[in-house]
């Protein structure tokens, strides 16, 4: 007979009931659409809220909205050019969010306005972004002198979002002095950072294998200094070696265009260990860029580098618009997917207008 106190561990009990809305009576409001008026009154109050709404439209894909971002930057350009722009870069893991962190915390300290424009990587499959940047922020994300902005890349080369340049006009014009721009990480189209920013600041790893062969040249010559992170407890003494072999490594560099010479630093964002001289360098290349003309030069390139680049842009956003056209390229895909045509050729033929 079996025991009525005995119950089977195997016995499956009735689960909970799936409750009912919490509220059902809650209704998602819409947010109300804001005027061009209305995003450059709210961006030039510093109003975060509708500074990040405005860089969304920015970053919108949606053709209705290129006209009112434009108009946007449009109003908003008189406004910029008053920050120091400074780029991050380094290799996945070497800590760019936690020298960001502890980075910006000294900055916010000393009174400036820091605006952090962090990229994540998109996938190549799902085109979506993790968008975690903030989370790795605790302390700058409440930070009331701080705004951080995660955007993902897209399909955008470079490291950088297709529209982090129009969203540094936004958060100059916001009234933030320092913009950071970190990027998605060490590669071989990284390099276009270089071309928004005053400052390039490439975050390095000791003991990571071939100190010298870790990264591209093309990435080392660009960048107006090398800091070595993670120098802290058994990692100090390979920091230092680093140190030596990179300093050794950029005298066989030609000298940069500005006369600057790059200096090789060690720090620990995670001990907050010589991040004080980081900021000295940067202090330092600004005043040496200012003295002798080439910071405004640098300026003057990135306002020519964002004309080529708006055009490039409008081009392929107006060619891939057009009806017409998207109706030659689902009538060639089939032939070039089967080698009736080249894709070259089906490229000429189309761009020509022979199609």
């Amino acid at each position: 007979m079996a025991n009525p106190y005995y119950e089977s561990a195997l016995k499956e009990r009735a689960g909970v009931a799936q409750p009912v809305q919490v509220n059902p009576h809650y209704r998602r409001q819409k947010k109300a659409e804001l005027s061009a008026d209305d995003y450059v009154k709210g961006i030039l109050d510093g109003n975060c809220t509708i500074l990040s709404r405005a860089i969304t439209l920015i970053e919108s894909e949606n053709p209705s909205h290129i006209n009112l971002a434009q108009t946007i930057i449009e109003r908003c350009l008189p406004y910029s050019g008053n920050s120091l722009r400074i780029g991050i870069t380094g290799v996945p893991g070497v800590g760019k969010s936690t020298f960001i962190e502890s980075f910006g915390g000294m900055l916010t300290a000393k009174g400036h306005k820091l605006a952090v424009l962090a990229i994540d990587p998109s996938s190549e499959r799902t085109k979506g972004s993790i968008l975690g940047d903030k989370t790795r922020m605790e302390t700058l994300s409440v930070d009331p002198n701080a705004f951080i902005r995660p955007s993902p890349s897209g399909s955008a080369l470079g490291g950088v979002a297709r529209k982090t340049r129009e969203s540094v006009i936004l958060c100059e014009a916001a009234g933030f002095d320092i913009i950071l721009v970190e990027t998605v990480g060490v590669g071989q189209s990284e390099t276009a950072v270089k071309s928004m920013v005053d400052f390039f600041l490439l975050l390095m790893l000791a003991g990571a294998g071939d100190e010298l062969q870790g990264i591209k040249r093309g990435i080392m010559e660009m960048a107006d200094a090398l800091v070595i992170n993670k120098a802290d407890g058994d990692n100090l003494a390979k920091a230092h070696a680093a140190q030596s072999q990179y300093r050794a490594a950029l005298k066989l560099f030609p000298k940069s265009n500005n006369g600057w010479d790059v200096p090789v630093e060690i720090c620990s964002a995670l001990e907050n260990f010589a991040i004080d001289k980081v900021w000295h360098i940067i202090s330092d290349f600004y005043n040496f860029t200012k003295n002798n003309g080439s910071f405004e030069e640098n300026r003057s390139t990135q306002l020519v580098n964002i004309f080529y680049n708006w055009i490039d842009f409008t081009l392929q956003n107006k060619f891939y618009n057009n009806d017409n056209m998207q109706s030659k390229i689902e009538t060639l895909l089939p032939k070039i997917k089967n080698k009736v045509i080249s894709p070259y050729l089906a490229a000429v033929k189309l761009t020509n207008g022979d199609f």
